[in-house]
């Protein structure tokens, strides 16, 4: 795929798809600690825990007066609690100790603290401080690599090609709609690709 097409692409599902994440967040901490909920897991179940969570730990502060195993019971039912509720406190002593209490607002920075990945930094960056970044996950490197955005074979590839084909300006709001393409259209299992906004400019072409 050319950038001119690329660059379609992102423009026809701009009309179909918001740009911002399922998540819900009132802060740049809020949205990281979801963030780091959401692996393996719904959005939908992520702000069911985060209602009830952020209620009364919302801060760095606040999360760091539970220990691990009270953090776990709040949600248990998000999968990998364990070692998400070690990745969230770590990067909460982070955040209190080495920034302030700030959640920091520098990609470079993000990217330091404890338990926190290149795709949660990406995330983190782009949507809370309007960085220009693109985080990779599964919906964004299988639909990426099937719809011809980019041929990669790993993540890492996969978001150093997507920056090279695509806009700058785009890469944020690129990242919101590859996710909704693959859950609504681009599926693993069973694309629907007769209603898909981009059949006609999907490279992969599967016929059903």
């Amino acid at each position: 795929m050319d950038k001119k097409t690329a660059k379609t692409v992102i423009e026809r599902l701009s009309g179909v798809f918001l740009d911002k994440p399922a998540l819900n967040f009132s802060t740049p901490y809020e949205l990281l600690v979801a963030v780091i909920l959401s692996a393996q897991c719904t959005d939908e179940r992520v702000n069911k825990i985060t209602e009830i969570l952020f209620k009364n730990y919302n801060t760095p502060e606040k999360m760091l007066s539970l220990s691990q195993a009270e953090l776990e019971k709040y949600i248990y039912s998000c999968g990998l609690y364990k070692s998400k509720a070690e990745h969230i406190l770590s990067a909460s002593k982070d955040i209190l100790y080495k920034f302030n209490g700030q959640v920091p607002s520098s990609l470079e920075d993000l990217r330091t603290l404890a338990g926190v990945g290149r795709k949660t930094a990406n995330v983190v960056y782009s949507v809370a401080f309007k960085g220009n970044a693109i985080a990779v996950d599964t919906h964004v490197f299988r639909v990426s690599n099937r719809i011809g955005l980019s041929k990669a074979q790993n993540v890492l590839q996969t978001e150093k090609q997507l920056m090279e084909i695509l806009d700058e300006k785009d890469w944020s709001r690129a990242h919101h709609y590859l996710i909704y393409l693959g859950r609504s259209f681009c599926k693993a299992k069973n694309p629907d690709c007769i209603n898909c906004p981009i059949k006609e400019l999907c490279g992969k072409k599967i016929k059903r």
